[in-house]
């Protein structure tokens, strides 16, 4: 049993001790650098951080675009494509010589494409993976001394599909969950240097990536999905009535995100995950996560009974939910430490 105690050891790190924060309304103003700036979440994001009188660096691939939002208070745009390396670097450069240092680094660009994977076409896979996995792959690297030196905090932008998938949503959720796992192993790396890393998984909210991908659903006509045919014919029927709508998304406004990032950045006691969906898309992601951790208990030599899950579960409660702080080296192993012996088989 003690790949248990491995296991529950690895959850109680995702709570480290906050850094020591300063008042944002301190003289000292902290820097924020958003990649993916200029629509959804990303912009939300740029624009209430900046009301919100923090300094904000703004990525952006276009020149209408960073005009638009070296226009905004406490904005800076940066020319940043997260799959090219020079502007990567050329960006490093750029924040290190406005002196501010950086605090906070938000991994938000990102793509979707839908497609069965039996039928996709791996450029399109390269493609996804190429933003959303080696994009934070690079940033991170690149900014990471600087956030270090301010012992601030990574927020990765995951999404519920980083927890779950569907059909059709293979490519997408794929590079998410991937995100997932570099997320927690950059939160393990940096937590003894006093950075915090913290992945935000929001549901539908209004994004520019989803209606570029109607736009190629609608392009593609020689495409086929063989038995999930039906699902693109959906998808285009969808897709026809938001390019009808002027891209108009139904989808709930990326403020909630925003706030939420806000809070993942700057609040006091950050989380490991933050959860910001619908109602049905939080019941959704939830029974996943547990319908998982039980495909995982049954059938070998190990299986936990319910009991006993009821039990850790309630071990673990007080500090995943933030009631209590968990620190690996404190007494509050011996109780852990405990239950895992009276699950162990007795000695000879």
């Amino acid at each position: 049993m003690k790949n248990l105690l491995f296991i529950a050891s690895m959850l109680s790190i995702l709570l480290p001790t906050a850094p020591a924060l300063a008042d944002k309304l301190d003289a000292d103003q902290k820097a924020v650098l958003i990649t993916g700036a200029t629509t959804g979440i990303g912009r939300a994001t740029a624009e209430h951080l900046a009301a919100e009188g923090y300094f904000v660096y703004a990525g952006a691939r276009k020149d209408a675009d960073i005009e638009a939002l070296n226009k905004i208070d406490n904005i800076m745009a940066v020319r940043l494509d997260v799959t090219k390396q020079d502007q990567v670097d050329a960006a490093v450069k750029l924040i290190e010589n406005q002196g501010r240092g950086l605090w906070g680094l938000v991994n938000n660009a990102g793509v979707a494409v839908f497609a069965p994977l039996t039928e996709a076409k791996q450029a399109d896979l390269e493609f996804i993976f190429e933003v959303n996995v080696f994009g934070v792959f690079r940033i991170t690297q690149a900014f990471a001394p600087m956030i270090i030196e301010s012992k601030g905090r990574i927020v990765n932008v995951s999404s519920i599909s980083g927890i779950w998938s569907a059909p059709t949503a293979g490519m997408y959720s794929g590079s998410k969950h991937a995100l997932e796992a570099m997320t927690d192993s950059l939160a393990l790396e940096l937590r003894e240097l006093g950075v915090h890393v913290t992945a935000v998984n929001p549901g539908s909210f209004a994004s520019a990536g989803f209606a570029k991908d109607c736009g190629r659903t609608l392009d593609d006509t020689e495409a086929d999905w063989g038995h999930l045919e039906d699902i693109r014919q959906w998808r285009i029927d969808r897709c026809k009535i938001q390019e009808e709508s002027g891209h108009k998304s139904a989808a709930a406004d990326p403020i909630v995100v925003a706030l939420t990032i806000e809070q993942a950045l700057f609040e006091d006691q950050p989380r490991a995950r933050y959860l910001v969906a619908s109602q049905a898309g939080t019941g959704e992601t939830i029974a996943w996560g547990i319908r998982e951790v039980l495909a995982l208990n049954i059938g070998h030599d190990h299986s936990y009974t319910r009991d006993e899950i009821v039990q850790l579960i309630d071990l673990l409660w007080p500090y995943m939910s933030g009631k209590k702080s968990w620190n690996s080296q404190d007494d509050e192993w011996e109780t852990h430490d405990s239950w895992i012996e009276r699950r162990l088989p007795e000695k000879d």
